[in-house]
């Protein structure tokens, strides 16, 4: 078996640790010219797929929301939140997996089978635990003439794309082993709902709206500048994850809930006091303002006490996403909330007064 080494940071008191780690070129579960499950690296010649360990069939379909407006990923409320760093997932049939070792039988000096992300074994490995039916895994039995003719597949574990250096994405290192169709595997790492409802988050790009101010960029002290966001571009996103052959998907639903507005200097109001403007019920948040407005309380938006001077305020607008999702089975919860954060230079200048 041919076997290179690779180095990363395992665990927090070892920088540097060596993990085994073997060529891997014949993947399974794939035939002919078929393109790379996404979410990975990978190309398909003659019947073999080199692909990375984070090479998942998770399927995202992304619904609603700045479809037609620049996006930009949420930043979770809670910083100690992440996606789920691996799991498992059916990566080939009885007949393909044959099909992969019948390739190692022909050319025994050629690519290795990956059983599991980090390892890959060749012919003779194969042949004893799949073939004919040796344990070489300490699981305590093998497989039988690759189980050809029950249904289900063989399953393997897959590193979150985001998550390949964390220790975490070594957890799912079961040696490609066998599901009966139908079933989830009992493992903390089976792709649940719950599970694909956070790798769907990783993929929401919500909308680059810019907050519309009036004043848009030079005030005066004491006056008001309003703050609002128009309805027709603040959209719910909508991100569905589904894994093929395993009968599991999720989809997961960002949806403005309030912005926040921070002046950037100690001098200033915001309105209302907190800082967070509400969404209204259509959908907007705030007013834009009009001609009447002169000299009202804006329902969002700042009020500067003191003019900048060389260096303009930095004013912060935060928008909050609530994330809920739903899922096979009936499954449902929530996530941390998102924000999405811009920032606007802001002058502000002393009030003019003609003398007569």
């Amino acid at each position: 078996m041919r076997c290179a080494a690779r180095t990363g940071a395992v665990l927090a008191v070892s920088v540097s640790t060596l993990v085994l780690s073997c060529t891997v070129a014949h993947a399974i579960g794939e035939e002919g010219s078929q393109a790379p499950p996404s979410g990975g690296t990978g190309g398909a010649s003659g019947g073999t797929l080199t692909a990375s360990a984070a090479t998942t069939r998770i399927k995202v379909t992304r619904q609603g929301g700045g479809s037609a407006h620049a996006t930009r990923p949420l930043a979770p409320v809670d910083p100690g939140w992440e996606p789920p760093a691996c799991w498992y997932e059916p990566v080939a049939t009885p007949a393909q997996l044959k099909e992969a070792v019948d390739r190692l039988k022909k050319d025994p000096d050629g690519e290795l089978v990956p059983v599991t992300p980090s390892l890959s074994w060749g012919r003779e490995l194969m042949v004893n635990h799949y073939e004919k039916g040796r344990d070489d895994t300490d699981s305590g039995f093998g497989y039988k003439n690759y189980n050809l003719g029950k249904d289900g597949m063989f399953w393997r574990g897959v590193i979150n794309e985001n998550r390949q250096n964390d220790a975490e994405s070594y957890d799912c290192e079961r040696t490609l082993f066998w599901q009966d169709a139908g079933t989830l595997p009992d493992d903390d790492h089976a792709p649940t709902p719950d599970v694909l409802a956070g790798y769907a988050y990783d993929k929401i790009d919500v909308p680059q709206t810019e907050v519309q101010l009036k004043p848009a960029a030079t005030s005066t002290v004491n006056l008001p500048t309003w703050a609002w966001l128009d309805k027709a571009t603040f959209k719910e996103v909508r991100v569905r994850a589904e894994l093929p052959d395993a009968g599991v998907w999720a989809e997961t639903t960002a949806r403005p809930v309030a912005l926040h507005l921070d002046p950037g200097t100690d001098d200033a109001e915001t309105y209302p006091a907190s800082g967070d403007c509400a969404i209204d019920k259509d959908g907007s948040i705030g007013r834009p303002y009009s001609e009447g407005d002169a000299g009202t309380t804006p329902p969002c938006g700042v009020r500067y006490l003191r003019a900048t001077g060389d260096t303009p305020y930095r004013l912060k607008a935060s928008v909050t996403w609530q994330i809920s999702w739903e899922g096979s089975g009936g499954a449902r919860g929530d996530l941390p909330d998102g924000t999405f954060e811009t920032t606007r230079a802001m002058t502000v200048q002393e009030i003019q007064s003609v003398n007569r």
